[in-house]
């Protein structure tokens, strides 16, 4: 069985993965406070932890593994949102739940065995806090509930590295009244009623931010779980409170024996933010006309436990090597007779990529043993077609988006959209519109399609039907004495070969004169 090592933010060390049950082997990731779009930023640990998940699945089996990832449905951002739009609250959270799955899904990302939301376990959460309260590290004040970090003074702040003392004697904000300790956190607060809440034994209220996670990982994953995950902008002090909470109400057990947490993403060498222009959305990127998948590649590029640029000659390499990719596979979807049998996909990825992704999820490794196998199969795609396929699918480049243009983008068609581009350059400052519109309908005819966005052209080819499936249609609907049926099929089959109506077979040949005619 392959070794697992990865970096555990607790100790500071990489170590063996051993799961407490390797036939349930349980983690849990922190996920998005839904009010609006996922940035870049949020992205960049669903698919770190999809990369993960996928290594696991692999290692241990796809049924030996839990996965879970929450929705914080109830928070001031939320109500923020709801009192500005005046929508209902749980219209906007249902609406970005599913933006936030859409956009992660184009990003080739599985969705997890669990995602809980906040407002789901309310009442577990009421729990958990009274059982604080009675086992003495929590205590009510002023309608509200706290955590008294005195009672686990001497276990808090070791996964961020901060002692108590040292925190405070640092701390620059003002100090709720109601606090024994300005380290003590929230627990459950009072809620006005204009606002969400629920009943409990200490006023209609709603919870706190951090005993979401303890209260949803216990009932999901159990007292001790194997790994933990989020971004290191969670250290603290949510990891740490949920630490602090869950090992208190649950001291026979560890939480999380294994913290892992990635590094925030930068934009052109900047931080991302709204002030500097450089803010962007995954929805941003995808209404660009930049595949999920060339996302997942640049993040991909960068170890987790460091920093990631996110720059657009890096989308671009990305883009040219999965074309590179998309060409390599079409050659061995259409292998045959006259280049020799076409071999089957194996079942298991390549051992070297996994070996990459087994140290820590060295995915910027694993991605040069992909480059390594483009290689490879680029020179018999008939034969290392397959393994490329396995591959891909493996890291997540073969989502449910895939083929809408993964399979039909090659560079052979960039003359094609650069000219395209010049000439609409032009048009836009003589407003004579009548070269572009005629290059259009040409590509048109010639089985492509033509997208025009901002950050410019691009042309896929259609996916279009060959002469031989339109004559294999015919013959079964001969066989079938469907005779309008062979008909209708005969005369598709008959307009392909004659060029009348654009066909696989004829795709290529328009294409190459379309580039010839142009002189590219």
């Amino acid at each position: 069985m392959t070794t697992i090592k990865l970096h555990n933010t607790r100790t500071r060390t990489k170590e063996e993965f051993v799961p407490i049950d390797p036939r349930n082997v349980r983690m849990y990731v922190c996920g998005p406070t839904v009010y609006d779009r996922a940035h870049l930023g949020n992205a960049r640990p669903v698919v770190v932890f999809d990369v993960l998940y996928r290594l696991l699945r692999h290692v241990y089996g796809a049924d030996h593994v839990t996965y879970a990832r929450n929705f914080t449905d109830v928070d001031d951002k939320i109500n923020a949102r709801a009192a500005e739009s005046g929508r209902p609250i749980g219209d906007i959270t249902a609406e970005t739940t599913q933006w936030f799955l859409d956009d992660m899904g184009a990003l080739g990302a599985l969705e997890p065995d669990h995602m809980p939301r906040a407002t789901e376990y309310i009442l577990q959460m009421v729990a958990m806090i009274a059982d604080l309260i009675a086992k003495g590290h929590a205590y009510e004040a002023e309608g509200h509930v706290l955590f008294a970090v005195d009672s686990w003074k001497e276990h808090y702040g070791k996964l961020s590295g901060r002692s108590v003392d040292d925190m405070i004697a640092g701390a620059r904000v003002e100090v709720a009244p109601y606090k024994k300790n300005p380290m003590d956190f929230v627990l459950w607060k009072p809620s006005t009623p204009d606002l969400p809440g629920w009943d409990s034994p200490w006023g209609r209220g709603r919870p706190g931010w951090h005993i979401e996670c303890s209260a949803m990982s216990y009932e999901l994953l159990g007292e001790s779980f194997d790994i933990h995950g989020g971004g290191n902008d969670l250290m603290f002090p949510h990891h740490e409170n949920e630490i602090a909470q869950s090992c208190c109400a649950h001291p026979e057990g560890r939480f999380a024996n294994v913290w892992l947490h990635n590094e925030m993403l930068q934009v052109e060498g900047k931080k991302m933010s709204k002030s500097l222009g450089n803010f962007f959305t995954v929805r941003d990127l995808l209404d660009q006309g930049i595949p999920g998948e060339v996302i997942r590649f640049v993040f991909l590029s960068t170890h987790y436990r460091k920093p990631m640029d996110w720059t657009a000659e890096k989308a671009h390499e990305a883009e040219k090597l999965l074309r590179q990719c998309a060409k390599i596979l079409d050659d061995w979807f259409e292998g045959g007779d006259s280049v020799g049998p076409r071999k089957r996909e194996p079942s298991e990825p390549s051992h070297q990529l996994v070996a990459a992704l087994a140290d820590d999820l060295n995915t910027s490794k694993a991605l040069f043993e992909l480059r390594r196998q483009v290689s490879i199969a680029a020179a018999s795609p008939w034969t290392f077609g397959g393994q490329l396929y396995r591959d891909l699918e493996f890291l997540g480049f073969l989502g449910r988006h895939w083929s809408e243009w993964f399979e039909n983008v090659s560079d052979d068609l960039m003359p094609l959209a650069q000219h395209l581009e010049n000439v609409r350059s032009v048009a836009l400052k003589t407003k004579d519109f009548g070269e572009v519109d005629r290059l259009k309908a040409a590509f048109v005819a010639a089985g492509l399609e033509v997208q025009i966005s901002k950050t410019g052209i691009k042309l896929l080819r259609k996916q279009l039907e060959s002469i031989g499936t339109a004559y294999a249609r015919a013959n079964r609907a001969v066989a079938t004495d469907s005779d309008d049926e062979a008909e209708y099929w005969y005369s598709i089959a008959d307009q392909m070969r004659t060029g009348i109506i654009p066909c696989k077979e004829n795709q290529e040949q328009k294409i190459r004169m379309l580039i010839e005619g142009l002189r590219l």
